[in-house]
């Protein structure tokens, strides 16, 4: 056992069994129009080793590694929305794995795996690290991670991600595999840049075993270049995919936006996330965490809430609990995303990587 992680299971061992030894389980979150959330996303990190052109300006700057929650409240807080009734823990960035130390908090969190509190602890990565932490992330507790590909090329990867190694992702890929995670392929589609791809990427992920999401860029966060002419509707990718494959809806969820088919000839699963085109905010029952405490109730609105505050003004948590419950109650219906031309800026100032995946 590492120091850090020593150092967390010590706080949140005897800190939570001292705590709700005797004292009734809190009750769940609901926000305003009855959805109950069961599922945080938490950014451990706004770094990230690669830059893609949808995401990231090439210059970016990154917050002061001091602003940053520790590892040991980043669990904390974590285990205060398990409390909750949180049952899914997404770990992003960022590129959550170039956080030191970051699988101690992994480790530390499989507690709730294993007393049945937590459904799944997953994290969504660009698959740079993992061919040294898949095996640590299995080890873990975690059986499925999201990795993010939008090209099988490597010019064309390179071009994307402005300076990624697309042999060093691969190899994460076949790591993650090897270690027995099931793996999901993310894609972002982007007109004019890999949308002649879509058809290849469904055999390959057929041919690999993996469930393939396709995902409709979203205006976030001031990047160089001009949205209109990245957005590529999920509908033509769709209609695209059809002239050759035969996609059949099913009922599968795996707790976020996306909406499945099955692949008839290859047997996959391939998912849509259409913020843009049809919003996915009826069943929302998710939010996010950044890894300076603000929690945001929605990815495409701006209100937020300060849990870096009560989380450190006591040991005990009822003044995080009453914050978060706070939040939940004005957790908005929907987003507000838009893409046209008569909108050149972002409708949310904040990149995806400050605002946890």
């Amino acid at each position: 056992m590492s120091p850090t992680q020593a150092v967390l299971e010590a706080h949140t061992n005897g800190l939570y069994s001292s705590r709700m030894k005797d004292a009734p389980a809190p009750p769940a979150l609901i926000d305003p129009f009855g959805r109950v959330v069961r599922y945080l996303r938490v950014s451990v990190t706004d770094r990230c080793d690669l830059r893609c052109v949808y995401c990231m300006s090439e210059d970016m700057t990154f917050l002061p590694k001091e602003d940053l929650l520790s590892l040991e409240e980043l669990d904390r807080l974590c285990s205060a929305f398990v409390a909750r009734g949180v049952q899914k823990l997404r770990i992003t960035g960022g590129e959550p794995l170039v956080r030191r130390n970051v699988i101690s908090l992994f480790e530390s969190l499989s507690r709730h795996l294993k007393t049945g509190a937590l459904e799944e602890l997953t994290l969504t990565t660009n698959g740079t690290q993992l061919a040294k932490y898949a095996e640590a992330l299995r080890a873990a507790g975690v059986q499925r991670v999201n990795i993010s590909l939008d090209s099988l090329d490597p010019v064309r990867f390179k071009a994307i991600t402005r300076w990624g190694d697309h042999a060093q992702v691969m190899d994460g890929i076949r790591a993650a595999k090897a270690a027995g995670l099931k793996i999901k392929i993310n894609t972002v589609a982007m007109r004019g840049v890999n949308q002649d791809e879509v058809e290849d990427l469904v055999a390959w992920c057929g041919t690999e075993g993996f469930d393939l999401v396709f995902i409709e860029t979203m205006p976030m966060g001031d990047i160089d270049g001009d949205r209109t002419a990245q957005y590529l509707p999920l509908s033509m990718v769709r209609a695209r995919l059809e002239r050759r494959w035969t996609l059949s809806p099913i009922a599968d969820v795996t707790g976020g936006p996306a909406r499945y088919t099955r692949c008839v000839e290859t047997g996959g699963r391939i998912g849509f996330i259409t913020p843009m085109t049809h919003n996915f905010c009826e069943a929302c029952n998710r939010v996010r965490l950044t890894c300076t405490g603000t929690l945001y109730m929605c990815l495409g609105q701006d209100d937020a809430a300060d849990l870096r505050r009560p989380l450190r003004a006591s040991k005990d948590d009822g003044l995080l609990s009453e914050a978060i419950q706070e939040a939940i109650a004005r957790k908005p219906k929907g987003n507000d995303f838009i893409i046209d031309r008569r909108h050149k800026s972002p409708a949310i100032h904040r990149t995806m990587s400050v605002t946890g995946g």
